[in-house]
């Protein structure tokens, strides 16, 4: 069959784009001649780019059926691995990893388009540079003295995780704290932030905080500051921690138009240590391009669950950086020192070697201050991330737990019906507060969060039929796209009106221009920011939002909206990140069959950093 009938034929059954085949195109042209393997291959990576993947990994489709016809005739099935790699290997355009081709393909079958191998390859290399750098020079009795002081313990004699945690980010250069809601990632931090600026005193010690949203970076900075306030602090400590967040692109520096930064690896940040919390968020470019600009003696701290969804953008960096799904105890000679410094004495490696690595770097914070042992929140979480459905469905539907609560979805045509009272509930005394700070609050108390964003249950049908049922109550007056109480989000960033990808805006009439509506953004500090409607970037109407979006964000209670069938999207990740991002109630609408699908599946993007961190 020819290159071409191949790519129309896969285009057809929706596996490929236009973007896809004109990639395809583009690469054998540039290595002369009909190569249809290369085509198909070349294809089949971008494809699975676009898909959060950062490589095509040839084993799992080499020999593969890819389609055929509905009466089994004219089968189209992948080369054969062996047969795929001599041919992929002897075109110009492949090359072997450290070769600038623009496809690498690596000696595990992987084939990537260079600027993801190289992204990968950079991540991994600056990460294993910092595991390696060991703080041999610390003055342990002086450290144990200040961390029993920021983590006092609770007379029990359990191990504080927070307080191996900190002990961790002071020990490495490299540093993962990683744990669920309401673990005390945010406390941990600004104490370690208080360690690390004591033990440099006199010396200025230079430390940026950093989210990969606008919203997540404003909590942080919130989460920071009230962390300050409750700390017993010298003056010069307090006034040297960070009073100020950022975005990681704002950090770094964007330079308009263009998808570099000022700061990069030719002119590293000023900065002695990163925090970045919310890190499941970070894409793989982007967490190159950060670690690329840091100075090597610079420490990277990272903060975040990695059981939680993955970035929107290619790879799943944190899930790859904990090695998720599998369990790594400290080396010995980690728990030595560990012993010194807090006297805990944790599990070793399980192979009983000394075998420090990046096992070393990585803390998961085990006690959840926010849901407690009779939390239903908690105790359904924990299962759905166990991959047990049968059990959370039996919590679900056990009538024991009153913070959660399960709903079989009602068919599409009675979905307005059914969440009428929700609804009104939800959103009723937002749209009825006053246009002070108080309306912020009153919203984020309740949110819709949506498996999809198209379709009866999707994103775009449900705020529909929210407004809808909100006019019909006469708690808005739907006239058109802009009413009092629209609540908006940002979809893109624009740093010129300094608005970012995630923030949350209210649509409420504005007294210094006759009463004509603006959006007013909470700030930091001092009065909302107001813009008129027609200047605001990308947006769209946010009474319900996707689960991937709600990423970083905390509500009273939520209602987790999953459709009526099977879809690719529906992971345990997901339905994991949706019910956690209630703090006191969480409804749960779905069909069982499909909800027990959707926990026994995990999330899985291909990535070769995993490999280079784990087995190098």
């Amino acid at each position: 069959m020819k290159k071409k009938d191949i790519l129309n034929r896969l285009y057809a059954g929706g596996m490929l784009s236009h973007l896809d085949i004109h990639f395809a195109g583009f690469m054998t042209r540039l290595a002369g001649g009909v190569h249809p393997e290369l085509a198909l291959a070349a294809a089949l990576v971008s494809s699975f780019t676009r898909e959060g993947h950062i490589c095509l990994d040839l084993s799992t489709v080499a020999g593969k059926r890819l389609l055929e016809e509905e009466d089994g005739n004219n089968v189209l099935v992948c080369p054969g691995l062996k047969v795929w790699r001599n041919k992929l290997i002897e075109s110009p355009v492949v090359g072997s990893p450290g070769q600038y081709k623009p496809l690498i393909l690596d000696n595990k079958s992987r084939l990537y388009l260079f600027r993801y191998w190289d992204y990968q390859e950079r991540l991994a290399d600056l990460i294993r540079r910092r595991v390696s750098e060991k703080r041999e020079d610390m003055a342990v009795p002086r450290l144990r003295e200040r961390m029993d002081k920021r983590f006092p313990g609770d007379g029990t004699g359990q191990v504080d995780w927070q307080k191996v945690a900190a002990f961790t980010a002071l020990a490495q250069m490299f540093c993962v704290i990683s744990g669920g809601p309401g673990t005390g990632k945010t406390t941990t931090i600004a104490k370690i932030i208080v360690l690390l600026l004591e033990e440099a005193s006199p010396r200025e010690l230079r430390v940026a905080l950093a989210a990969p949203t606008g919203k997540g970076a404003a909590r942080l900075q919130e989460s920071i500051t009230i962390a300050k306030k409750k700390l017993d602090l010298s003056d010069p400590i307090k006034d040297a921690i960070p009073g100020e967040a950022s975005t990681i692109h704002r950090l770094l520096g964007p330079i308009s138009d263009s998808p570099y930064f000022r700061y990069n690896a030719q002119n590293r940040l000023p900065v002695d240590a990163v925090v970045v919390d919310e890190a499941s968020m970070v894409d793989l470019a982007l967490m190159s391009k950060l670690i690329q600009a840091l100075p090597l003696p610079a420490r990277l701290i990272l903060l975040g669950d990695k059981d939680q969804l993955a970035s929107v953008e290619a790879g799943a960096v944190l899930g790859d950086i904990c090695d998720t799904g599998n369990v790594h105890d400290f080396s010995k000679s980690f728990c030595r020192r560990l012993r010194k410094a807090t006297g805990y004495s944790v599990q070793t490696h399980p192979n009983g070697e000394d075998a420090p690595g990046i096992q070393d770097c990585i803390v998961q914070l085990r006690k959840s201050y926010r849901f407690g042992s009779d939390s239903g929140i908690g105790a359904v979480s924990q299962a759905v991330n166990a991959g047990d459905g049968g059990l959370a469905l039996s919590l679900l539907k056990g009538g024991d737990c009153s913070d959660i609560e399960w709903k079989e979805s009602p068919m599409p045509n009675t979905l307005a019906r059914a969440m009428k009272d929700t609804v009104i509930e939800g959103f009723g005394d937002y749209l009825r507060a006053a246009s002070g700070p108080e309306i912020y609050q009153e919203f984020d108390r309740f949110r819709i969060l949506c498996a999809l964003r198209k379709g009866p249950y999707g994103v775009a049908a449900v705020n529909s039929l929210v407004e809808q049922i909100l006019k019909e109550e006469r708690l808005i007056e739907l006239d058109g796209k802009w009413y009092k109480g629209r609540p908006v989000l940002i979809t893109s960033n624009d740093y010129n009106l300094s608005l970012f990808n995630g923030d949350v805006g209210i649509a409420l009439p504005a007294p210094e221009v006759n009463n004509e509506l603006r959006v007013f953004f909470p700030a930091a500090h001092g009065a909302p920011r107001k813009l008129h409607p027609l200047r605001l970037p990308e947006h769209e109407t946010v009474y319900a939002m996707t689960v991937h979006k709600s990423q970083g964000s905390e509500f009273d209670k939520v209602l987790l909206l999953l459709p009526d069938r099977d879809s690719p999207v529906l992971t345990r990740e997901l339905i994991y990140t949706g019910i956690t991002r209630a703090k006191e109630g969480v409804n749960i609408w779905g069909v069982e069959g499909v909800f027990r699908t959707a926990v026994s599946r995990r999330t899985e993007r291909t990535s070769g950093l995993r490999d280079s961190l784990w087995e190098s």
